[in-house]
This record gives structure tokens, C-alpha cells and sequence, in this order.
């Protein structure tokens, strides 16, 4: 009999191994054990390692929902930073195994955790950290004694053309990016770590995001569009070496980690709902329903950025998205994007192109998230192209903006952002 009160992991594999003792039962036994083996798993049971060379929710397969929450920090005591770190790493390491953040009591005057993952599962939970600019000077002062470490590739993001960023989901000095095969244990993740830095941190931004499409395909965004067809594989180490990891002599403690930009985008979906599917490919220079580039037939076919009509026109226009952020017209440079929908309802929206309606709309886009191992060579000048000349940029305003240094993973005994304060 199943115990309870066993962790879902533990559930699961007790489950895996009598399954394997059922396969000498016989013929029958053996096709229906196979037979469920090809079944897809359980995505409420997946487990994602929280220890390793790298921090997951990374290069991890995305899961179908995210939370992320931007906090400053309002200590002036490095230690008080460093204990915070050390109590997060504990419990997100809990957390991704499905486990409560910290272990229930026997008693009831202590509530350690929210108790509103109970018997949900890890969910395939990562749990992603970064720093921002912040933790290293705070309004010219060097709180912590960081300031020699920051990275030079951890730069200020310039204004970009057309820029609406508000205040409230701008920036921030420590990034936790968690995301799961469900909301709730997504949310769980960042709720509690953040009671656990009252005090310490308070919360500046959160936005929950979520994924849509049979995982190991491209997700569709709000626009109908596939996603992120044009990532350079995560399963190629070259590759993530070369776009992804950050190894630069400066920086020696963010070795295997990475730089990630987060920006919210928000995009004026009845504006794009009431254009022709064949602009709207022209806007994309991609195929609408296969994904495909303009004039091929398979997703993954290559750009022809050369090719012709019959008139002598580009077939994919030279303001096209793809076209903009592809890796042969930005000097070979490439970013991982692992972004999320998100929908908050409507609210009252004023349009920054013609018709300029003014009226509720949909409070809805993308949570765009960008790794890469510099952003002066990846986000800055990509996004530089496509802010000037982006056909899309008629439908979309970024509203939101953070870029963060994402330390490499943690070994069992240590905690996230360890190098960084080493003496």
C-alpha cells in the first residue's frame, strides 16, 4: 500500500519499481507494463534536478507555466544577503523535488509553508536566481562590498526606440524565476521564498506567464505564431557555450552561468486580430500555420533572405520580425528565448500608432526572457534592429525591462551566488 505521506518523488519511483517486478508476470503482464511504459509521464511527477553544473530553468525543456518576481533588496548587511541566499538555496532545492519549502512542524504554532502544494507534486519545478545592477551599487553606494565584481557584460540597458517602461515592472536586485507543469506550484515557489526574505527583500515586479503546445514543440505566442523556432539548439554544448554561457577573465565566479533579459511586452491584440493572415505573415516573414519561412513548406527549413518574386520583391520583407532578428543579419549573434504568454485581464490602453484608440483593452503579450553570455554582443544590439525597424512594433509596446546575472549552478553544501561572495 502507497504511504501517504511519502514525497512524490518517492511515490514515484516505489511506482517505477514495482512495475519493473511485474514484468516477469507473464505475456499479458509484460504488453500492459510496456504498453503503459510508452505512455507520456506525468508531468505533475516530473523532477527536475535542482543541484548541477548549471542552474536549471535554463536550457531545461520549458514547462507550461512561469512565475517571475523581481525583488530589491533593504538590507545593508551582507550577511543578512548571504544567510537569505544560503535559507533559498535549501528550500528551493526542497521545493524542486516536491517537497514543502521548509519541513512541516509537529506542533501548530509555526507555519513554515503555505500548504498549498500539498499532494501536487514537483511539477518538473526550476527554480532560476539572478542579480541585477542593484546588488552590486545602490544609488551610488556600494552596499556590499561587490562593486569590483560586477560584470561588465552585466551593463545598464540603454533605451530602446519606443520604450514605454513603467516604473513598477522595471529592474530589480534579485531575480527568482520559477516555472512548472502547474500555476499554483509555480507561484507556491516564489511566494514562499520571498515571506523567507521579509525584512531582507521586498518584492518590486511579478508577472505569471504561461505556455501553450505539446511540449518539445515550438509554443505558439498570443499572435499565433511559433515561438522560438530560430534557438540554437540546447542540445548542442558548442552552441551553448559559444550564445549562451558566460566565460568571460572579468567575472570568473559567473563561469557556466548566464545573462538574462527580461522584458514584458505587451501586444495590442485587437489591433492584430482585424489584420489579413497574409500581412500578418508578411509582419512575421513566416508561415502562419506551419511556421515555416515565407516561400518553404517545414518549419525548420532555412531562411532564403536572398530570395525573389516574380516582381523582383524580397519574398520575406526587409522589415520582417524573423528577417530583423535573424543570426545572418546581426553579425552572427544569437540569444536562447524561453518566454511565456500572459494574460492580466484588460485595462484602460492608449495606442502609440495610428488608428491611437483609447479604450479598454486586453492587458496581454509576452514575457520575453533572453539568455545569453553577453548582452552587448546578444539582446543590446539585436534589439536595436528590431525597436527602429520591426514592422511589429505596431502591434507591441515593452512596458517592463530587467536584465540579471544568473550564477552558475550549486553543488550539494554550497549555495546560489557562492563565488561571488568569496574573499
Amino acid at each position: 500500500m502507497t504511504n501517504d505521506q511519502d514525497p512524490p518523488r518517492r511515490r514515484f519511483l516505489k511506482a517505477g519499481v514495482a512495475a519493473g517486478a511485474a514484468l516477469g508476470a507473464g505475456s499479458v503482464a509484460h504488453a500492459a507494463t510496456k504498453a503503459q511504459f510508452k505512455q507520456p509521464i506525468d508531468p505533475m511527477l516530473m523532477v527536475e534536478p535542482f543541484f548541477g553544473e548549471h542552474q536549471a530553468g535554463i536550457v531545461t525543456p520549458q514547462q507550461s507555466h512561469t512565475y517571475v518576481a523581481s525583488l530589491d533588496l533593504t538590507t545593508d548587511k551582507r550577511e543578512e544577503v548571504i544567510g537569505l541566499l544560503k535559507e533559498w538555496t535549501d528550500a528551493a532545492a526542497r521545493m524542486s523535488r516536491g517537497d514543502t519549502a521548509k519541513p512541516l512542524p509537529a506542533d501548530d504554532k509555526a507555519a513554515p509553508d503555505s500548504g498549498d502544494i500539498l499532494g501536487l507534486g514537483a511539477a518538473g519545478l526550476t527554480i532560476t536566481f539572478g542579480f541585477g545592477p542593484g546588488l552590486f551599487t545602490h544609488e551610488g553606494k556600494d552596499r556590499y562590498g561587490l562593486e569590483k565584481r560586477r560584470p561588465a557584460a552585466l551593463v545598464d540597458l540603454p533605451r530602446f526606440n519606443g520604450d514605454q517602461l513603467l516604473p513598477q515592472k522595471t529592474g530589480g536586485d534579485i531575480l527568482i524565476q520559477a516555472c512548472a507543469n502547474d500555476a499554483q506550484v509555480a507561484f507556491h515557489a516564489v511566494r514562499q521564498l520571498a515571506r523567507m526574505g521579509y525584512g531582507i527583500v521586498a518584492m518590486r515586479w511579478a508577472q505569471a506567464g504561461f505556455l501553450s503546445g505539446p511540449r518539445g514543440q515550438t509554443p505558439r505566442n498570443l499572435m499565433g505564431f511559433k515561438d522560438g523556432t530560430n534557438n540554437p539548439s540546447t542540445a548542442k554544448p558548442a552552441l551553448m557555450n559559444q550564445f549562451v554561457w558566460a566565460n568571460a577573465p572579468d567575472a570568473p565566479w559567473m563561469n557556466g552561468g548566464t545573462y538574462t533579459v527580461v522584458r514584458r511586452i505587451r501586444i495590442t491584440l485587437e489591433h492584430w486580430d482585424t489584420m489579413e493572415r497574409g500581412f500578418q505573415e508578411q509582419v512575421m516573414g513566416r508561415e502562419k500555420y506551419s511556421g515555416a519561412p515565407i516561400g518553404k513548406k517545414n518549419e525548420t527549413d532555412a531562411l532564403d533572405l536572398d530570395a525573389t518574386d516574380k516582381d523582383g520583391n524580397q519574398v520575406i520583407p526587409e522589415n520582417s520580425h524573423v528577417r530583423l532578428s535573424n543570426q545572418a543579419t546581426n553579425n552572427g549573434a544569437q540569444i536562447l528565448r524561453r518566454s511565456y504568454s500572459y494574460n492580466d485581464g484588460t485595462d484602460f490602453y492608449i495606442e502609440r500608432w495610428p488608428p491611437w484608440r483609447q479604450e479598454t483593452e486586453y492587458d496581454a503579450g509576452l514575457i520575453f526572457v533572453a539568455h545569453q553570455s553577453d548582452p552587448r554582443t546578444g539582446f543590446v544590439p539585436i534589439n536595436e534592429r528590431l525597436a527602429k525597424f520591426d514592422m511589429m512594433n505596431q502591434f507591441t509596446t515593452h512596458v517592463g525591462s530587467a536584465v540579471f546575472a544568473c550564477p552558475p549552478g550549486v553543488r550539494p553544501g554550497s549555495f546560489i551566488g557562492a563565488g561571488l561572495f568569496e574573499t
